[in-house]
Order: structure tokens, then sequence, then C-alpha cells
């Protein structure tokens, strides 16, 4: 990687050649800018350094950058929203010969991707036909010829018309997966290609610490490696089809203060080194690992600074320790929060101002691109922003757009390929493997599960989740899809081998919900008899299917949650259920942690099935059957109680221990203690053994890697997926480290009786830790090795030495 130095001489350089080899002149618009190699983007009839295929990239990129104007500069610096959020038109005008864009544009988001109605999002091949007409008109029309960089959510498939649904990240979490997680970034980022999509907001890296927040939905999980290891490999699988990755939010996004959503979302309580080890270890770990070519700047402050206006964030953590030379895109509206709610500005152009030095290259929202760009322009021409500031930050944007060959090839190549690409039939059976291995067995009582269908004649399904689809098209992901939903899918499990009554049961929430959580009001006549149908149907049955949860609407972006309990009735069907005395499974559609502590007392069976892809129905209906044994685990910590917050993995040592027994300050006897359910947990239909602990050498230098190895037996009598973990507890250190950290996992499937060796390493930045003066190092000293089926149920131990060279 070169200095900065190294790059500002190469730009000069490339300046001053540029300077006599091609003055731009605009040309007639004609067919022969089009070459057999190049294309003659500036129309000036030579092949000028920015538009040779084989020049370095920093040396097109300063050539480009000295025949741009303040007006082309600035444009290169923000987003034009997609048709109907912001653009008025699906194709280009002779009006946009006025509009701002004339000059060029960063990137165009979310372009008729069909969470608008438009006739170009399909057929697929309509919609990469669309998209390079689009692009012509920026190649052939605008002076310079900059292409447009075409960007996309994709956070649980791509976030278009019908393209192929994974399930919510919470639920890509559960899997513990990472080969599984890098196909399905392959598929997101080819369909993408396929589309004309160039760049892809995903993945999400902030960690669900706290579960009142409405987005832990989106995210993998509450633990830094977990989250890393998922998210390096989405990275990867999106960007080796030729799209860039866009990694968000960065950063502390996801601990507003008490959980609160909406526009709230700000004041993290999170001390400095919390913050390193925690919330930015993936994003430093996957901007070296595997380079992604984005990071979207979230609209939270840290320590009384607006994130999008952090220079430390932006600059000297992001790019000069991080190595990141991709492009920064603001979150929606952060710019505008740096003076409308963090209020550290005076007014737009100043927090325009303030997010341009601190190194916010492409700023994003529902509004006007002339809302940023005409105070920039302002700034600059009365010398408030300088030119190298606002050279810097055009620089980065160009990068990315060399990088995806958008200068050397601009369009879809083969636009009806996209109808054979997206949404084909080996995504499909990916689709389904995906939904399997996200589904989490929390309780089998007495074996309950898997049901036999042999044995069953009458079958309820209840509960108000049991049909409802907006759980399985949540934001973010693809729409406009056909939903299997779990009575259906039953259903068609079932066929004619019994019969299946359904009964609603109750609605989601009740009338006066959210209130109700801290108001309780008595049941409705209709809720009361809504109950009794599904209670009368219940007795006649012999078992009971209760799908119960959140919807769509009450849980995702700005949805922040009160409580954690079933909302509405849904406990109060549950309990009316449970007096029929018939054998209960509760099936679990949720997007975060719920205390479900009578629930998990009283009904035998559980399966957590969050929000799942579009089949959902379909693999839920197998897993309860037995066609599928469930293996996921849990990423997230479920708690007792809100009072129990914060209660996630990693902890320091002591902080989740119960209170003092015997002793001068009294019993301590006031609360519960202790998990719902711990980090890493969940059940299979099969049992596995864990033995054979090897550990080499037991000594090594600081510098030096830990080669670790156990032997996994499937002890059952079904073929079943376990998640054997790996976790590290730093013996002793100078400063107070975690109780023991996640190092290590594989999800490997056995047959009965099946053995395999299973195979970890630890390399010293496994073993690093921020010492006083907040350098990452690795102390010499003795580490303990703790393998087992979640951070609680740990099955062999082991432990070794680090010491100094």
């Amino acid at each position: 990687m070169r200095t900065p130095t190294e790059k500002l001489i190469i730009i000069s350089i490339a300046c001053f050649l540029s300077a006599f080899v091609s003055q731009p002149v605009l040309a007639q618009k004609s067919k022969t800018i089009y070459h057999k190699d190049w294309i003659d983007l500036n129309k000036n009839g030579k092949k000028d350094i920015y538009e040779t295929p084989t020049a370095p990239i920093e040396a097109r990129i300063a050539d480009l950058l000295s025949q741009m104007t303040v007006e082309e500069k600035t444009c290169q610096l923000a987003t034009l929203y997609g048709y109907k959020r912001v653009a008025k038109d699906e194709l280009p005008t002779p009006a946009w010969k006025q509009e701002l864009w004339k000059d060029g544009i960063a990137n165009i988001d979310e372009h008729l991707n069909g969470l608008v109605k438009t006739q170009y999002s399909y057929p697929f091949s309509k919609h990469a036909e669309a998209i390079n007409t689009v692009q012509r008109w920026f190649i052939e029309e605008t002076r310079l010829g900059i292409p447009v960089d075409f960007s996309n959510e994709g956070i649980h498939g791509l976030n278009h018309d019908r393209a192929t649904p994974l399930p919510a990240p919470i639920a890509i979490g559960s899997t513990w997966n990472a080969a599984l997680v890098r196909q399905a970034g392959e598929i997101v980022g080819r369909e993408a290609k396929a589309l004309g999509y160039t760049n892809v907001y995903a993945p999400i890296l902030d960690l669900a610490r706290d579960p009142r927040w409405g987005r832990v939905l989106e995210c993998y999980g509450e633990e830094p490696f977990h989250v890393t290891t998922l998210g390096k490999e989405m990275v990867a699988g999106i960007q080796s089809q030729g799209v860039a990755a866009t990694l968000k939010h960065f950063a502390v996004y996801s601990v507003p203060k008490g959980g609160r959503d909406g526009h709230a979302r700000t004041d993290p309580h999170v001390a400095p080194r919390e913050m390193h080890q925690l919330h930015l270890y993936s994003y430093r770990k996957i901007i070296r690992e595997v380079h992604p070519m984005g990071v979207m700047s979230s609209y939270n402050d840290w320590d009384g600074i607006p994130v999008s206006g952090s220079y430390y964030f932006l600059t000297e953590l992001l790019r000069e320790k991080y190595g990141f030379d991709g492009y920064v895109v603001s979150d929606s509206e952060a710019v505008e929060f740096v003076y409308s709610k963090h209020r550290v500005a005076q007014d737009m152009k100043g927090a325009v101002k303030q997010v341009v030095e601190a190194g916010l290259n492409v700023k994003t929202n529902f509004t006007q691109p002339s809302d940023f760009v005409l105070p920039l322009r302002e700034l600059v021409a009365e010398g408030s922003v300088s030119m190298q500031t606002l050279d810097r930050n055009v620089v980065d944007v160009l990068r990315v757009k060399f990088r995806l060959g958008l200068f050397d090839s601009p369009y879809v190549t083969d636009t009806k390929a996209a109808d054979k690409v997206v949404a084909s039939s080996d995504a499909r059976e990916f689709e389904k493997q995906m939904g399997r291995e996200s589904l989490v067995l929390l309780k089998n009582e007495a074996n309950l599960l898997p049901l036999q269908l042999s044995n069953l004649r009458n079958i309820l399904v209840t509960g108000p989740l049991a049909t409802d689809t907006t759980a399985y098209v949540s934001r973010y992901g693809p729409q406009n899809l056909q939903v299997t939903h779990v009575l259906q899918g039953v259903r068609d499990y079932v066929g004619q081998a019994a019969t299946v009554h359904y009964a609603k049961g109750c609605e989601v929430v009740d009338a006066t919900w959210p209130e109700s959580e801290i108001i309780p009001t008595p049941l409705t006549e209709e809720e009361r008899l809504e109950i009794q149908e599904a209670v009368e149907k219940a007795r006649r049955s012999d078992v009971v299917i209760a799908v119960l949860g959140e919807d769509e609407h009450r849980v995702g972006e700005s949805k922040s949650r009160t409580g954690l309990a079933l909302p509405g009735r849904q406990l109060q069907l549950l309990q009316a259920l449970y007096e029929t005395g018939k054998p209960i499974v509760l099936v679990l559609i949720n997007g975060q942690p719920l205390t479900i502590n009578w629930e998990n007392r009283y009904i035998p069976a559980i399966l957590e099935a969050w929000f799942p892809n579009s089949i959902g129905g379909q693999t839920i209906a197998e897993t309860l059957f037995g066609e599928y044994n469930p293996g996921g685990k849990l990423p997230v910590t479920f708690p007792k109680t809100l009072g129990q917050i914060e209660l996630n993995f990693p902890f320091k040592p002591g902080s989740h221990a119960g209170q003092p027994g015997d002793g001068p300050n009294g019993y301590g006897k006031t609360a519960v203690v202790g998990s719902l359910y711990p980090f890493g947990y969940g059940l299979s239909y099969t049992t596995f053994e864990y033995k054979n602990l090897h550990i080499t050498p037991d000594k090594q230098g600081v510098q030096g890697k830990i080669e670790i190895s156990m032997d996994l037996t499937n002890t059952g009598q079904r073929a079943g997926d376990e998640v054997v973990q790996l976790y590290v507890r730093d013996k002793l250190s100078s400063v107070i480290t975690y109780d023991s950290q996640l190092r290590g996992f594989q999800r490997v499937t056995l047959q009965p009786g099946e053995t395999r060796r299973i195979h970890f390493t630890l390399l010293p930045e496994d073993l690093e830790m921020l010492d006083k003066d907040m350098h990452w190092i690795v102390e010499p000293g003795e580490f303990e090795v703790l393998i087992g089926s979640s951070s609680e149920d740990i099955r062999l131990k082991g432990k070794f030495e680090m010491m100094q060279p």
C-alpha cells in the first residue's frame, strides 16, 4: 500500500503530464467514443490517462481529477436516491441536462429495485437494460463521462423485486456457518452484478448488545469474533463478483441510550477500551483482511462528537489505522443531524463543513443532492473548505469506480443473462439450506420433537404468526415474494396423513399496545372468543403448534420495544392452551431475544425461527416433523428480564455473577440471576460427545501460533449438526480482560456413530488485548482453552503458555 506522500507524488506527476497529453474539449456525442479497448469519456478524440485501462489507478485518478471543475468534483460527493425516492424519472429525460447531475453524480441508490412500483424491476433483464440506459446517459451526456456507482441494500438478500431471499441477519448469525455465509455473499453479489448494481450495502457489523433495540433483527449477533467471521465471508462473497460491499454502520451505532431507536439513536454509553475491543473489532479485522470498498458512517455520536463529523473516526481510525481506501457514504440524514439533532453546527452549511473535513465522502438522504452540493460549493468558493480537502474526498470515490472497472466496462454486458442468474434454481436450494440451518431448538422435553406424523390424526396450528407474511419480507432484502407461512408449510407437509386445523387465537398485539405492557387491560369480548375458539380446537387435537412472536410492524428499524415479552394477548393464549393438557410446540417468529420465562418452564418444545426467508414455513414444518434435524445456535443471550440488561457475551469477570450470600452486607436475595438461554446455545435431536483434546505446543512465543484439536462423535440415532465453539481465557493480565472470548467455531455434520477430528489454530492476534496505553499486544502468561456446545456448556478444558521470545 502506497504512503500518502507517494500518492501525492504520483498525482502531481500525472497532473503535469495530463496538461500536455489531453486538454479536454467537449465534442459532439457520437458512438465513436467507444473504441476497441477504451472509451473516449471526455470526447476529445484522444486516449487520456484516465481512459487507459492499463495505466495505474492512482495515475488515472490524478489525470481525471486535473480535468474536473469544482462543479464536477462536488457532484461526485452526493447520492441521488432512485425513482420516486428522489429521482422523478425512471429513465433519463431531456430535462436532466438542467439538473444538478448534468455534471455527474457519485451514486444512484435503489434505482428501479421494485420497492416503488416500476415497469423496470422485472423481468430482471429489463432492469439491467434500464440501468444501462441510465449509465449511458452519464457516459455520453456529461462532459467527462464519469460513470455512476449503482448502490442497493442487501443485508439478507439483494433488495430487489423477487431476488433470492435470505433469512434475517439474526437468523444468518444463528447458522454459525462461515462457508454458507460466503455462498450467500456470492449469490447477493452475482445477482447485483447481473442487474446492474455495483455496490451492495452489506453486511451490518453492529453488535446486538441491547435486545430492546429494534435493529437486533438486522445484526449477526452480540459477539465480535462471531460477527467478524461471518461478516468477512459476506464481504468476500459479494466482492468476488466484482461488486463493492459497504460495511455498516460505523460506528458504535447499535447501543443508543436505553436501546431507544428512531430519532433517539444517540448517546451510546461505551468506554474507549470497550469500543475498540467490541464495537470496532469487526471493522479493523475485515478492512485489513478483505478490503471492502465502502463504509457507511452512522448518525449517532460518541463522547459528544457526531461520528459522521469525526476526523478521528473517519480518517484516523478508518484510513490511517485500518487502511481503508474506499469511500465513506453517510447513513441517511447523518449530515443533517449534525445541526438538527446534535446541535454542534448552526445550519446545514456548517454541518457540511464538519463532515467533509472529517473525511465523509458521499452524503446520502431522501432529499435532493443539491442540499449538500450547493453549500459545499459555497464553502469551497469562500475558502472555508480547501481544494486539497475537496480533492482528497473526490479521489476516494473515483478510486472505487476505477477498482470496479466502471471506466472501462460501465455497462451490463449481457442483460438477458439476468433472467437466468437472479433467483436461479440453485439459489432456491441454497435458500432452503440456509433457512434450515438458521433454526435453533431451545427446548425439547421428553423428546416431543420431532413429531411422529403416524401417531397424529388432528393437528392444531394457532397463533397470529401462523399466517403472517410480513416477517418473511422485512426491510433491506428482496421484496414482492411469494411466502409460505407456517400454516401452509404444515399443511403441505402433512398432506392427507392428518387433518390440520387452524385458529388465529389472537392478534399480534392488543388495541392499547404498547401501553398495555406497562398498564394491563382486560380481555375484550372479541379477544376472549378468539382464545376460546383456539382452546376448543386444541381439545380436539393431538398436538398444538403455537406460532407466536413479532411481526414486521413490531420489530426492525425505528421499532425499539418497551418490553421483551410476547406482545399483546399471546401469552394469555398460550396459557389457555396449556390448560387443555395437550402437548404444545411453540414456534417463535421474532427479531430479538424474548423474555419467555413462563413459556420455557411450561411448554415442552420451543423452536426459534427468527424472521425466516420466504419458504420459512416449509423449512419449519420439515424440522418439526423430523425431516431436518436443527443445529443452529443462538448468536445472542436471552435475558430473563429487562432488569438484567446488559446481559451478554463476552463479559468482564464477575459481571454476570449473583449477589453475595451470608456476610456483613446481607443476603442479597433480591434478583433473578443468569440468562434464560446463553450465547451459543442450541439443542439437537441427537447427542454429541467431545473428547481427546490436544494443544500444541503447550508453551509458545508471543508471536507464535497454537494448534488445538479434539474429537467430536455423534452418539445419537440421527444425523445432525453440532457447532463446536472454542473459547479462550486469559488467566492473568495487566488490565481487566473478558472472562473468556470466542476465538473459533466450526459447524460439523455427523452421521450416527461418526467421529471427526476438529482442528483450530490460534494466531497471535486471537490473543491480543489493549494494554494500559491502548496498544494491541499479546501479553506473556497462561491461557485456558475451553471447548464446548455453548458459552456455558463447556465440555473440554486445557491450557497453554505464551512466553517472551
